[in-house]
């Protein structure tokens, strides 16, 4: 699929090299304007407006949402007033919205001024709402049916109206006062035995919708749940202000899972893609964790420090010290990963804390015996025998395998419960991963190592 894809890639740019424009445009009226919009992004800056002029209106609004904002700002400066007002007129209001969020002052000047008096009102309406919220994803444009309207009013309404609106799949059952009472499918309105049928009478009213200030991932995980296309959103008194659909749900479950990822990785979240950002994007986003997880480090080498003697009196406790952190991490970050995930899909809830514990305390006891019983085994069959170190005795062994045993449970214990701590304090769960709890572990590996050798080996 991608060789296929940049074959195509470069036989258009070659089509743009050689001005055959009519050959060009035939090809781009057969292709997706997701792709279009990825080809734009190996333009330079001078073929761009080229190639977007030879769209059709409704492609060119289309390519024109799935395009990068640079590339957007870039267009829009070369539009005339009337070339923008028609692709402006060919968006859907949460598209013009997104857009007009990621221009710069000057340019969203310009749009404003360009759109309708209705889109405008639409899009200030939207933007009013805060970030991240239902209200700042959804569309204005979906069509409401009257509960006294007959099946064949209905049908009549939505021919009238569908043109412009992002969904007619599914309608919704109003009041006057735009109070929200039932939704009907088009499903529904082409089954129905009779025409004159009462839209009263095929309405679902055992509904489900969010507010306008309700969490986008919130949203999106109703997506998921129920399998919608689109949710209703309604204001404080129920009153139907919008609709978000299954689109922008799924755009919102990306951006949320790449949020995770990158804080899970230790990395400050970043609204561009990788390479969109420059070097000092990308050491602005990592500099700070690396920070604080360096100068967090101290802790370790402070205990390191404190046992100094006990190191200097039995050389071979040293070399044991890697595979004891190394374990410990990889215990923590796999019991933290898993809650963060469980967290984040609903799976658990702050009550279950306590089944958690104590099925990630089982888990961790059977992972102890087995580590604890092989690293015993390794350390007297590969460390003394085949690489005849005598120093390491049958009671350095036993301090390393109860360390490592210990280890393991003290780490799943701290990667389950640090996510959990931080969901109750309203903190992202993915803050407490990987690079936190290997950093908390490594002290407390040390220290159990060394009291162990404190008190077994009396160094």
């Amino acid at each position: 699929m991608a060789e296929r894809y940049e074959i195509v890639q470069k036989a258009l740019l070659q089509m743009l090299e050689e001005k055959k424009y009519a050959t060009l445009r035939d090809v781009l009226v057969t292709m997706n304007p997701s792709d279009i919009a990825a080809l734009f992004a190996d333009l330079e800056e001078k073929q761009i407006p080229l190639m977007f002029r030879l769209l059709p209106k409704e492609q060119a609004a289309e390519t024109f949402v799935e395009m990068d904002p640079e590339e957007q700002a870039l267009l829009i400066r070369g539009f005339s007033d009337n070339e923008l007002k028609e692709v402006l007129d060919e968006l859907y209001v949460d598209d013009a919205a997104d857009i007009v969020e990621e221009m710069p002052a000057n340019v969203v000047k310009r749009i404003l001024k360009t759109a309708d008096p209705e889109m405008r009102s639409s899009i200030n309406q939207i933007l009013r709402y805060p970030e991240n919220s239902a209200g700042s994803i959804m569309t204005t444009e979906y069509v409401s049916l009257r509960p006294t309207m007959t099946v064949e009013e209905a049908i009549l309404r939505i021919r009238r109206q569908g043109v412009d609106k992002e969904t007619i799949y599914t309608c919704y059952v109003t009041r006057p006062d735009r109070k929200l009472i039932g939704i009907v499918t088009v499903k529904d309105l082409l089954l129905a035995e009779d025409d004159e049928t009462a839209i009263e009478d095929l309405m679902t009213t055992n509904l489900i919708s969010v507010t306008t200030h309700s969490d986008q991932e919130d949203v999106a995980k109703m997506f998921s749940k129920y399998n919608f296309l689109a949710l209703p959103v309604v204001d404080g008194e129920d009153r139907m202000v919008g609709i978000v659909t299954f689109d922008d749900a799924m755009d919102v479950m990306e951006e949320e899972t790449t949020e995770d990822m990158e804080i899970m990785a230790g990395i400050t979240p970043s609204e561009k893609t990788y390479l969109k950002s420059t070097p000092w994007d990308l050491f602005g986003h990592r500099i700070p964790w690396l920070m604080l997880l360096m100068v967090s480090a101290t802790f370790t080498g402070m205990i390191i420090s404190s046992f100094e003697e006990a190191l200097g009196m039995l050389p071979a406790l040293t070399a044991f010290i890697p595979m004891l952190m190394d374990t410990g991490g990889n215990s923590g970050s796999q019991s933290s990963v898993t809650v963060i995930r469980a967290l984040s899909l609903d799976e658990l809830s702050l009550g279950d804390l306590g089944r958690v514990l104590w099925k990630e305390i089982r888990t961790a006891v059977l992972c102890a015996l087995c580590l604890g019983a092989v690293c015993f085994l390794k350390v007297l069959l590969v460390d003394r025998l085949l690489m005849g170190n005598e120093s390491v005795s049958l009671l350095v062994a036993l301090v390393v395998c109860l360390t490592l045993a210990l280890t393991v449970i003290i780490a799943k214990v701290v990667g389950c419960v640090l996510p959990m701590a931080a969901k109750a304090m309203g903190a992202d769960p993915a803050v407490m991963a990987s690079p936190f709890i290997t950093t908390i572990v490594d002290a407390l590996s040390l220290l159990v190592y060394f009291l162990f050798a404190k008190t077994l080996l009396g160094v």
